[in-house]
């Protein structure tokens, strides 16, 4: 059954997380959070026992491949065949970010 949630609750999780809600939102966030809190009591009821606890998916360590050089990419076919781009200074033509 899920967790009742008063108006209360919801705007003072709405305080917490800095936002303000209109009152048809506030009811249908009581009841998406209400949703949330059954399904994570349902999961705290599952039987992990003889499943040893982590703090990280990768225990073991990291899973990379060895950083090996390997050919790439020729730069004057790329440049080439690159729009705008100035093949005697060897660069590209990017947008401009802000």
């Amino acid at each position: 059954m899920a967790p009742k949630l008063s108006e209360n609750d919801v705007q003072r999780i709405a305080a917490l997380a800095r936002i303000e809600l209109r009152p048809d939102e506030a009811e249908l966030f009581s009841r998406q959070l209400a949703d949330i809190l059954a399904y994570a009591e349902t999961v705290q009821q599952v039987d992990t026992t003889g499943v040893p606890p982590t703090s990280h998916p990768f225990a073991g360590g990291p899973v990379w491949r060895d950083d090996e050089p390997r050919p790439s990419l020729d730069r004057a076919d790329v440049l080439t065949h690159a729009p705008g781009a100035a093949p005697s200074a060897g660069l590209f033509k990017v947008p401009k970010v802000l």
